[in-house]
């Protein structure tokens, strides 16, 4: 193909600016206002969907005649659906259209609420927690995906703004259930399967397929390195090509590793807080309402700090914020050893933990630009992680005692922390490597 004429002269007729371009304005943009407001909408009703299930323990061990741990397995389908989604929509992403698989993964979870509403058997109810799950799982890659493609260098500070409506939605959620009365979650379910069905009708204000990295809205100035940059066969050479495929392949796979364990990790430090936090408070002399009070005080900071960090996205690389954020919520977890200082500093936690989700995303998409899938794999080993966290932690806690919660999770921020700086240095070193 280089030895086409056409092909040689292209250079010539095309010739590159001497001087770096502006931000090139997409042809259509990703998202009109309205589709930018249904999406966060999109956000709340499943982070209240996913937040509903726990207050409706009670109900539902009463009217199905469930055992505490069998009544918790509909929160379990409900994850195990969502990370199917996740996979499932990532196979379709690029192939169908983005409207398509949104307004699928609504459907579903519309569908799925409301059966697991009127389910008459809890073998019911479990399969309609899974289908919820499937929607779930599809709504939260599908708009994280688009979300850090479809902004530019603003990415990031939209992410964190969707993002934070999960939190509104995760708080709101129990709030209603404390309102009416866990006895009427079959209603509230209903509502919020309803609710859903208006957002189709916005879905026309969603470009319906667009490009896998930021490129076409204009690239960041501190977006970072690309990891395989200069492993194109066409821009290297065939023989280049194919010399630094394997080291390039290998970079990348450890990349995306450390990517990995980076969001399981803090997925089980937010969940590990938010599950045992009042436990440890109790043990350290606070009462039991105390010990809620700043439990929901620590989950609302994770939303206030989304927000917060938003206008800091542009002004600061995701790299930074994250390191930032492993560091803060490192040092607040050790201060959550001191009795007297552990509400404050759970609450610190959760203002700190609040950006890795979603400023890794854009960066990832930087970092990673050819790898696909790395956003779907990153996404669902958050949930997973979400869910290994409850046993490996409990595990933990019956060999060293309630006390020392803050100081395994300290251990375990740390570890995001090294992370984030091998992240850092891998990454920049691929992209000064010539």
């Amino acid at each position: 193909m280089t030895d086409h004429p056409t092909a040689q002269r292209t250079p010539a007729a095309h010739p590159r600016p001497t001087a770096p371009p502006g931000p090139a304005a997409p042809l259509t943009p990703v998202f009109t206002t309205t589709a930018v407001v249904a999406s966060c909408a999109g956000f709340v009703l499943i982070g209240a969907l996913q937040a509903l299930y726990g207050p409706s323990i009670p109900s539902l061990r009463d009217r199905f005649g469930l055992s505490p741990s069998a009544a918790g397995l509909g929160l379990s389908a409900h994850f195990v659906g969502g990370v199917v989604g996740v996979l499932l929509c990532d196979r379709r992403y690029g192939r169908t259209g983005n409207r398509q698989i949104l307004g699928s993964s609504y459907l579903l979870m519309a569908a799925g609420a409301a059966g697991f509403a009127l389910a008459p058997h809890w073998p019911v109810a479990l399969v309609s927690a899974f289908v919820a799950g499937l929607g779930f799982g599809g709504i939260d890659y599908g708009l994280n995906q688009l979300f850090s493609v479809g902004f530019g260098h603003r990415s990031t500070a939209m992410l964190n703004i969707l993002n934070a409506h999960f939190g509104i939605g995760a708080i709101l959620g129990p709030a209603l259930i404390g309102v009416v009365g866990s006895e009427h979650y079959p209603a509230l379910f209903l509502a919020f399967a309803l609710a859903n069905l208006p957002l189709l009708l916005c879905l026309r204000g969603v470009r319906d397929h667009v490009p896998h990295s930021t490129d076409e809205s204009g690239a960041d100035p501190e977006s970072g390195p690309h990891v395989q940059s200069g492993t194109d066969p066409e821009s290297r050479g065939p023989e280049a090509g194919a010399a630094g495929r394997g080291p390039a392949d290998a970079a990348l796979r450890s990349v995306l590793a450390v990517f990995v364990t980076l969001y399981v990790l803090h997925v089980g430090i937010e969940a590990g807080v938010g599950g045992w936090e009042p436990t440890h408070l109790e043990t350290v002399g606070y009462g039991a309402g105390a010990a809620a009070t700043a439990t929901s005080v620590y989950w609302l900071m994770m939303t206030v700090g989304r927000f917060l960090v938003a206008p800091i996205a542009l002004r600061f690389s995701a790299q930074a914020i994250i390191t930032v954020s492993c560091a803060g919520m490192t040092a607040c977890l050790l201060l959550a050893g001191v009795p007297d200082l552990a509400p404050y500093a759970y609450a610190g936690v959760g203002l700190f933990i609040a950006p890795i989700f979603p400023t890794g995303l854009p960066w990832l998409s930087r970092a990673a630009p050819r790898a696909r899938r790395a956003g779907a794999v990153v996404i669902a080993a958050s949930m997973l992680g979400g869910v290994a966290a409850g046993p490996a932690l409990g595990r933990t806690i019956e060999w060293s005692g309630v006390r020392a919660v803050p100081l395994i999770l300290a251990a375990v921020s740390a570890a995001c922390l090294a992370a984030t700086l091998w992240l850092i240095r891998a990454t920049r070193k691929h992209r000064t490597s010539p």
